[in-house]
């Protein structure tokens, strides 16, 4: 009976132990959702990496403003597949690039990315899952 109850109290531990892990590495306090910015560039890399996508982009908030690097953050390749139509290559180094984006907290020139629109042809991303499951995207984005 003891062997079984010590068995029970490191298994529950290691259960705990492995969700807590799970938790802090999947905040995302360090983005204000509550605001939104738009930056205007050019993707120079994206990595299309576990266990976030991440996507720099040089350019600006204001017209005007002389460009910076931006870091936009996002879930995982495997989500983003599944958020609809993004693959390794939709956005590429070189792209001209509208993004919309949550900032850091810590104001530092980075976000998580909300939605990406490629210039030249109008084709747009986002990191939402349920957003990009939504009927009429399109047309509410336009309004």
């Amino acid at each position: 009976m003891k062997f079984k109850t010590l068995i029970g109290l490191a298994f529950s531990a290691l259960v705990a132990t492995s969700s807590m892990q799970a938790l802090a590495h999947h905040s995302t306090t360090m983005f204000d959702r509550e605001k939104v910015y738009t930056i205007t560039g050019s993707v120079q890399e994206v990595q299309w990496t576990n266990p976030h996508v991440a996507i720099f982009i040089l350019g600006t908030i204001k017209e005007g403003d002389s460009p910076s690097l931006w870091l936009m953050e996002m879930t995982s390749p495997g989500n983003l597949v599944r958020a609809g139509g993004w693959t390794r290559n939709v956005v590429k180094a070189g792209d001209k690039v509208v993004v919309d984006f949550s900032p850091l907290r810590n104001g530092t020139k980075g976000g998580a990315l909300k939605k990406i629109t490629l210039v030249d042809t109008g084709k747009f991303y986002t990191a939402d899952i349920r957003a990009q499951e939504s009927a009429n995207l399109e047309e509410r984005d336009q309004k």
